[in-house]
């Protein structure tokens, strides 16, 4: 039973897909862009919940937009509604009554009328001034009855076109982290690897002419699982690990403790500039899904300024 709703589910996803009417799209998505106000969402039942999360996508990807129950804009917040605005109205048939009674309302308002209609020949869809057309074959539900598939497509349309006017506006990671100031979101959006990292008199420094067993103490001391090392300016050189140590001694044996750090260190190794975020320092960490990254040395153009723990990232909520 399971095979066959999954496939079934599959093909009414497609049907949409196959079918959306891009330039209906384009037409709505040039229209937020000009629209001075508010984007204000309505609708009835299960299409007023995806009107709700359309209008919460907005708000956090720079989008000005609301979301209201029709029953509330004929008590009195049909008033928040100007010639500046957008008024969306969601609906599966288009011919729902209490949005149809809305529109002689809103129009007096001035304020533009987008439907968001499965059904391009319905009322509703004819009294507004666009329209966007959401093809669907038919709901999952077995009766064709329970909005299902038809909210589905609703909720793929809401994120493409709330997507689209972020990428249209500019809206970038910082003024993400702005609007998502707490939770996980908003560590990985603020938290960056200065307040983290390991510096100064912790960071763990060797030159490239000293012996391995004349660092062996500020490796085991600093206890951040490696080295970073640096020339007399305190540019970056390189990085010496615990598993570097433990390979060499594997390799080479106990001869290896007379070897200079520069003929043992990795030259290439992976850094991050001080001003990142922490998230991206743990991107860069588990960009080989093979072999993490456990340290990081972090710069200051071409100093090193700091070392970077993932488990100091993790603890900190971001991952």
């Amino acid at each position: 039973m399971l095979s066959e709703l999954l496939k079934a589910q599959q093909r009414y996803i497609d049907h949409y897909f196959e079918n959306l009417d891009l330039s209906e799209v384009e037409k709505v998505v040039e229209e937020c862009l000009l629209t001075k106000g508010l984007i204000v969402f309505t609708g009835v039942g299960k299409s007023g919940i995806i009107a709700e999360k359309i209008a919460m996508t907005m708000i956090s990807t720079g989008t000005k937009a609301l979301y209201l129950p029709p029953t509330n804009f004929l008590h009195g917040d049909i008033g928040i509604l100007s010639e500046n605005d957008l008024f969306v109205l969601m609906s599966r048939s288009g011919e729902t009554e209490e949005l149809l009674n809305l529109i002689p309302f809103a129009k007096k308002r001035n304020a533009r009328l987008l439907a968001i209609v499965s059904n391009s020949g319905s009322r509703l869809a004819k009294h507004c001034d666009l329209s966007v057309h959401l093809p669907f074959e038919k709901e999952l539900c077995p009766f064709d009855l329970a909005p299902t598939t038809s909210t589905t497509v609703q909720l793929l349309f809401g994120d493409l076109l709330a997507i689209a006017l972020m990428r249209s506006k500019g809206f970038d990671l910082s003024a993400y982290a702005l609007n998502h100031p707490s939770g996980t979101i908003g560590k990985k959006m603020s938290v960056t690897v200065e307040e983290l990292m390991f510096k100064e008199e912790h960071l763990p420094l060797a030159a490239p002419d000293a012996r391995l067993s004349d660092v062996l103490a500020e490796l085991t001391n600093k206890k951040l699982g490696g080295l970073i090392v640096t020339d007399e300016s305190g540019n970056f050189l390189g990085v010496f690990t615990d598993g570097d140590l433990r390979r060499a001694l594997q390799n080479q044996g106990p001869n290896v403790l007379e070897k200079q750090i520069g003929d043992l260190m990795t030259v290439n190794a992976l850094t991050i500039e001080k001003g990142k975020l922490a998230w991206e320092a743990l991107k860069i960490m588990q960009k080989d899904p093979k072999k993490f990254v456990m340290v990081l040395p972090v710069l200051d153009q071409g100093k090193a300024v700091g070392f970077l723990r993932m488990h100091d990232i993790v603890q900190a909520g971001i991952s």
